[in-house]
């Protein structure tokens, strides 16, 4: 499979080349990839656990009776 390509860009003549990355430099975008897409789903995670934390929190105050009025009331 051909590498990406990247863009070279002369400011001072405004000359646009187009040129495939090297080996090295598939290499290292790949990897940058993968880690991206292991940071995105690690933050998904933890924005479930926090998101089912709260909820489980919730149902606990309110089988104690408290309401969403009484904890805001005492600003939680």
């Amino acid at each position: 499979m051909a590498n990406d390509k990247k863009q070279i860009h002369n400011a001072a003549t405004g000359e646009v080349i187009v040129v495939e990355l090297t080996d090295e430099e598939q290499a290292i975008r790949d990897a940058e990839v993968a880690a991206n897409l292991v940071l995105k789903k690690a933050e998904a995670t933890e924005l479930k656990a926090k998101a089912k934390a709260k909820e489980a929190a919730q149902a606990k105050l309110a089988a104690l009776g408290f309401t969403v009025e009484d904890l805001q009331a005492l600003g939680l």
